[in-house]
């Protein structure tokens, strides 16, 4: 497999810029992994496709807003901070631009009571950075910081992003970019399929900066893979396990809950509980302890996403798919409309 395996041609405009009116009147492609015509649905048709004692798998991760705009103490130029993740002793690893002109020691202020201090320069171009407030740090962070919208998304971010790029389930702070294929669901459907049966299970994995990073090799072997943040509650993995031995499926909602799931799974397919961080990258060809189906957005081209969801479907069917989408006017990306691999 080469990089260049996973290329399809896209026109910018199908690129969404914003969400769709409704959540769940996102247009839904359904693909089998078998074969068989795709289908064109609404999201909100999705719970037709499940059954009882099959598992939804959500992420709880909730964004913050890790955009933070500045002014240097010393001399006022201008400073973004796009906050990454906490490091020790109440540190962060961030990106800070410019960041050739920022030298370690700089404050960098953001509001009267706000403020950060640029610590130390790490691998990769990273900084670490020393937030200052007068109260919580992350409060501080909700009050004055913006959502990162993902490069793709040509403008700045608006009100309408606070609401919409968070899943109506999101609970656990710490993600600087929203695990997307959750964002068409709203809590009407998620009660309608616990109702008929379906159970869900309610894990996290914070995002990271790593998810956009493009694969700069054509070998993907070559591409390192950010580590990402992860927990698997007991009570997850006893529904998840549950949901196995009574011969339901493990749906995936999103790439984030696939890494959880066969980050933590044993050869067996059992799940085992628990925490810590994640580098792995799924590509053609990985045989899936864990997952039956999933729930996805439409990804970038040659991007680590679109092969995970290859190593899934296979590459010819999900390209033949992304064509199919392409031809019938499907938006793409984080606010773009979804598809279910079955």
């Amino acid at each position: 497999m080469r990089t260049s395996d996973f290329d399809y041609d896209l026109p910018r405009e199908m690129i969404a810029q914003y969400p769709s009116e409704r959540r769940d009147e996102s247009r839904l492609l359904v693909l089998r992994k078998d074969g068989g015509p795709f289908e064109h649905r609404r999201f909100r048709d999705v719970l037709e496709y499940l059954r009882p004692d099959d598992c939804l798998v959500i992420n709880e991760s909730r964004v913050i807003p890790a955009r933070l705009v500045g002014r240097k103490a010393e001399t006022g130029g201008k400073v973004e901070v796009l906050l990454l993740e906490p490091s020790a002793d109440g540190l962060w690893r961030a990106l800070v631009r410019p960041g050739a002109r920022v030298a370690d020691g700089t404050t960098v202020v953001f509001s009267e009571d706000f403020r950060a201090v640029v610590e130390s320069t790490l691998e990769g171009g990273k900084r670490e950075v020393r937030l200052l407030a007068e109260d919580d740090p992350l409060e501080a962070v909700d009050r004055v910081g913006k959502v990162p919208l993902p490069p793709y998304i040509d403008r700045e971010a608006e009100a309408i992003d606070s609401e919409r790029y968070q899943t109506v389930y999101a609970r656990v702070p710490g993600a600087v970019a929203a695990p997307t294929a959750g964002l068409h669901f709203t809590e009407e459907l998620l009660e309608r399929a616990v109702s008929s049966g379906v159970r869900v299970a309610r894990v996290i994995l914070h995002v990271g900066l790593g998810t956009f990073r493009p694969v700069s090799s054509d070998d993907p072997e070559e591409h390192a893979m950010d580590e990402e943040r992860y927990e698997l509650p007991v009570e997850a993995a006893d529904a998840i396990n549950g949901a196995r031995r009574a011969g339901g499926r493990i749906v995936a909602v999103g790439t984030t809950a696939v890494r959880v799931l066969e980050s933590t799974a044993d050869e067996g397919g059992v799940l085992r509980p628990g925490s810590g961080s994640t580098d792995l990258f799924i590509r053609p060809p990985y045989r899936f302890r864990a997952v039956d189906a999933l729930v996805t957005n439409f990804h970038l081209p040659k991007s680590t996403l679109l092969m995970l969801v290859s190593a899934l479907a296979g590459r010819e069917r999900v390209l033949e798919a992304y064509r199919e989408a392409v031809a019938t006017g499907y938006r793409f990306y984080s606010y773009g409309d979804a598809m279910l691999i079955i």
